[in-house]
C-alpha cells in the first residue's frame, strides 16, 4: 500500500471520487478486518463482532475522508487511528453490556465446543493476554500487527510512524522480553 498508485487513490478519494474511493476502500478493507480479528478474536464459531467493527471502521474513514487534509504518506496510520478508536469503543460497549440474545431458541443441542474446550481456549487467550500485557503497548502494538494481522515491517512503520529497522528492533526486543518471561510451564 505503499505504492504511487495508492497515494494517487488516497487523493482521488480525498478529491470525492467515487470510483477512486471504491477501489481505496477495496484495498484496505481486507487489512482493517486482519486487524479487527487480530484485537477482537473470535466469538462464538465466527468472525462477527470483529466483521462488525470493521464495517464501522469503514464507514469512519468515509465519514473522515472528506475533511482528512493530512499528506498521503500518513493515510494509513490515520486509518489505524480510526480502527485503534472503534476497537476501543467495541471493548467498553461489551463490557457494559453481558447479554447474548438469540432469534430463537434451538431446538436441537449445540454440537460447538464444549465447557472442556471453551476452558482450554480461554485459558490460553488469558495467558497470551497477560504476556502481552507485559510489553509496552508500541511494543504489543507491533507484535499484532506484524505477526497476527501480517503486515510488513515497512507496513507498521507506515502504520505506526516509525521506520522499518525500528519495527524489526522494537519487534525484536519484545520478542526478547516474552521469551525471558515464560517459565517452563508456559513451554508446555
Amino acid at each position: 500500500m505503499k505504492t504511487a498508485a495508492f497515494h494517487e487513490l488516497v487523493e482521488a478519494s480525498m478529491a470525492g471520487d467515487n470510483v477512486a474511493r471504491g477501489t481505496l476502500f477495496a484495498w484496505i478493507h481486507p487489512a482493517i478486518v486482519r486487524y479487527c480479528r487480530a484485537r477482537i478474536g473470535r466469538t462464538g464459531s465466527a468472525y462477527s463482532s470483529a466483521d462488525d467493527v470493521a464495517q464501522e471502521i469503514m464507514l469512519a474513514v468515509l465519514g473522515a475522508l472528506p475533511r482528512y487534509s493530512d499528506d498521503r504518506e500518513s493515510f494509513l496510520p490515520f486509518v489505524y487511528g480510526i480502527a485503534a478508536h472503534k476497537v476501543a469503543d467495541f471493548y467498553r460497549r461489551s463490557g457494559r453490556d453481558r447479554s447474548d440474545p438469540v432469534a430463537e431458541i434451538p431446538d436441537v443441542a449445540d454440537n460447538g465446543l464444549g465447557p472442556e474446550q471453551l476452558t482450554l481456549r480461554g485459558e490460553m487467550r488469558s495467558r497470551l493476554t497477560a504476556l502481552l500485557d507485559g510489553l509496552a503497548p508500541r511494543q504489543r502494538e507491533i507484535l499484532v500487527l506484524r505477526l497476527v494481522v501480517g503486515l510488513s515491517a515497512q507496513e507498521t512503520a507506515v502504520a505506526i510512524g516509525l521506520t522499518a529497522t525500528a519495527v524489526r528492533v522494537a519487534q525484536h526486543r519484545a520478542l526478547t522480553r516474552l521469551r525471558g518471561s515464560l517459565t517452563a510451564t508456559d513451554w508446555l
